[in-house]
């Protein structure tokens, strides 16, 4: 007895002094790839769980699935939805509403028909086919009712714009359930973390991409992060030149369906979750300096940093609600 005991305090002992260990995992998901750390003191690997977290939500959420549930429901099915369909739906909702549509996950078929393509110039799209998709968009038009989608039959919806974010919030949040309370999860440059580095006694350091258009890869600033999720979008990778040289993002004007003329080249979130830092993201990018100044003095919850062209096509960046110097 006296035996068991001794081996029982030894065990305990030995546990208590094992130092965590940094477990790197990486791997494609999403059309981009994933990067993870994590410390544990049992050399815990989740990859396997990893992969089938991505697999469920890409079966929920990805457009380019012929037969996931967001497919189905764009092609007029009646689906039953899952949990993390339906967090993803109602936190859409939210932002709908507080960015007054500039976040509208119903602009998914405009974008499509204006085919942001390698070739970046502005063609003669037909303004008659804009006018009858700009028709089916509002996410005000549809609903939830008895765990299924209500909407109109032309409606298109799409979450690319914040289903990342989801995922690594998924990632996190799963990490956390295993009792990891120090890691790192990046999504194609959208980022949750907790904790801090333990290998260098820290906080996270992430980068924020300098604004490119020859595709090279520089950080304007890096920041410590901690206990926090960070999400940019940037308009200097994807966009197109009319005839007068003038650029257009990516991003689509929820209100016309055509492309936002604009002076940001660059908007990182900072929020608690990443779905949500994502999604402002992308319709702060809509919304302009201006907008945005006045929406994050309402929203102190949101830590924004924007890189933009001034009038003088110089460069200037702007902090809001104390982001990170």
């Amino acid at each position: 007895m006296k035996k068991i005991v001794y081996l029982f305090i030894i065990s305990i002992v030995f546990s208590c002094n094992q130092e965590p260990e940094n477990t790197k995992i990486s791997g494609p998901v999403f059309g981009t790839a994933y990067n993870i750390q994590y410390y544990t003191t049992d050399d815990s690997d989740y990859k396997i769980q990893f992969d089938s977290l991505f697999a469920v939500i890409n079966e929920s959420m990805s457009t380019y699935i012929p037969d996931s549930k967001i497919s189905r429901i764009n092609k007029g099915e009646s689906v039953e939805l899952d949990a993390h369909f339906t967090r993803v739906f109602n936190k859409s909702k939210e932002i709908y509403r507080a960015t007054e549509g500039a976040f509208d996950p119903t602009i998914g078929s405009v974008v499509n028909a204006w085919d942001f393509g390698p070739e970046g110039k502005i063609t003669n799209i037909d303004s008659t086919t804009i006018d009858s998709l700009m028709r089916a968009v509002g996410y005000n038009r549809m609903g939830l009712r008895d765990n299924k989608i209500v909407k109109s039959s032309k409606s298109f919806l799409d979450f690319n714009a914040i289903a990342k974010g989801y995922g690594v919030d998924v990632i996190g949040e799963f990490l956390e359930s295993k009792n990891v309370t120090d890691y790192l999860v990046e999504i194609g440059g959208e980022i949750r973390v907790r904790g801090i580095n333990l290998d260098k006694k820290s906080p996270w350091k992430v980068g924020i991409d300098d604004p490119n258009f020859e595709g090279e890869q520089s950080y304007s600033k890096v920041i410590p992060l901690q206990d926090e999720a960070m999400a940019t979008s940037g308009t200097y990778r994807k966009f197109k030149i009319d005839d007068n040289g003038n650029r257009y993002a990516h991003i689509i004007d929820t209100k016309t369906g055509y492309p936002s003329k604009t002076n940001i080249l660059s908007v990182s979130v900072l929020a608690e979750d990443c779905m949500t830092a994502d999604a402002y993201a992308t319709a702060f990018q809509a919304m302009g300096v201006e907008k945005v100044k006045a929406f994050t003095e309402r929203h102190s919850e949101l830590k924004v940093f924007i890189i933009f062209e001034n009038e003088a096509k110089e460069l200037e960046t702007l902090s809001l609600n104390n982001f990170p110097q």
